[in-house]
């Protein structure tokens, strides 16, 4: 993920804001419709080879990664839906090979998300929602990753979006005018709210407003982008995990948090750092990566 990213953070001030209030009374006011509040901790991809021996039992091959990935981690940041829809085979892979509890994000196709329209007056949007309405029950919210030139003065546009989007979503923007005034932010809040759809909230060091700590529902994406182990990606995670169990105080019914790192080799230490701050809190329903125990084939926790 290079959007944010800085060749220095030595500078960074990452420190998150205050809670916004407005989240207290949105939490307050939306009726329960679970009975468990769940987290879900994953990374964005599951092709990883250099996770054998580390999360995957040593010698894992590529077409057994999914389901051990699945084992592992309890979602996916599910990027291959950006660039073409899955057909009914690879919807039925994917549903055959994940654990009962798994979900899947899949990100909304760029021809979508990067249409001046965002598709609105094609048939994308139908084939793409008909295509992952299949996942069924492992089915997450999917997330619309709106492009950098796509700002506030776009409102109208999104809207016809939503009104067309039938499948669970949440909603990334990035254009520094979203966050210019209270205002605009104000507006997307409304008409996210408006559709029942979540909001993206983006940890990166280069660019602190996206991480805005705003919620549109009961439930939120964070995405959340760390610096090769740095010791600010924990002090960050122990912020969130605290921000996160005050979030779930309130009412937050589900939390899907995906950790990136370079080339995504790290993402599984970031996991399991917040699965272990968060595997305690009363009430909440999670589970995160341990670690293969050398020689043995069975797993370890590093903490």
């Amino acid at each position: 993920m290079e959007f944010g990213k800085l060749p220095s953070i030595e500078q960074v001030n990452f420190s998150p804001p205050p809670d916004p209030p407005e989240n207290a009374g949105l939490l307050a006011s939306t009726p329960s419709r679970q009975p468990v509040q769940r987290l879900f901790i994953g990374a964005t991809g599951w092709s990883m080879k250099e996770w054998n021996g580390k999360i995957y039992p040593k010698g894992t091959k590529p077409q057994d990664m999914l389901r051990h990935y699945t084992r592992q981690f309890n979602t996916i940041e599910l990027n291959s839906t950006h660039y073409h829809i899955p057909d009914h085979f690879t919807i039925q892979h994917w549903n055959d090979e994940a654990a009962a509890d798994f979900r899947f994000c899949p990100k909304v196709l760029q021809r979508i998300s990067h249409a001046r329209d965002l598709g609105a007056n094609g048939p994308l949007i139908g084939q793409f929602c008909e295509a992952l309405s299949g996942l069924y029950s492992k089915l997450g919210p999917c997330f619309i990753q709106l492009p950098p030139h796509f700002g506030a003065d776009r409102m109208a546009v999104l809207e016809e979006f939503l009104k067309r989007f039938s499948l669970p979503l949440a909603v990334e923007v990035r254009n520094e005018s979203w966050f210019a005034n209270q205002q605009n932010l104000n507006r997307l809040m409304a008409l996210l709210e408006k559709y029942e759809a979540s909001t993206v909230i983006t940890d990166v060091a280069g660019r602190r407003d996206v991480c805005h700590l705003r919620l549109s529902s009961p439930k939120v994406l964070v995405r959340f982008v760390g610096n090769d182990l740095h010791p600010s990606d924990f002090s960050r995670l122990d912020e969130w995990a605290g921000r996160l169990e005050h979030w779930f105080g309130l009412g937050l019914e589900e939390a899907y948090f995906f950790t990136h790192e370079p080339d995504n080799l790290l993402a599984p230490d970031l996991a399991l750092y917040l699965f272990e701050k968060m595997k305690n809190v009363d009430g909440l329903s999670t589970r995160g990566p341990s670690w293969q125990e050398p020689g043995s084939g069975e797993q370890l926790s590093l903490f």
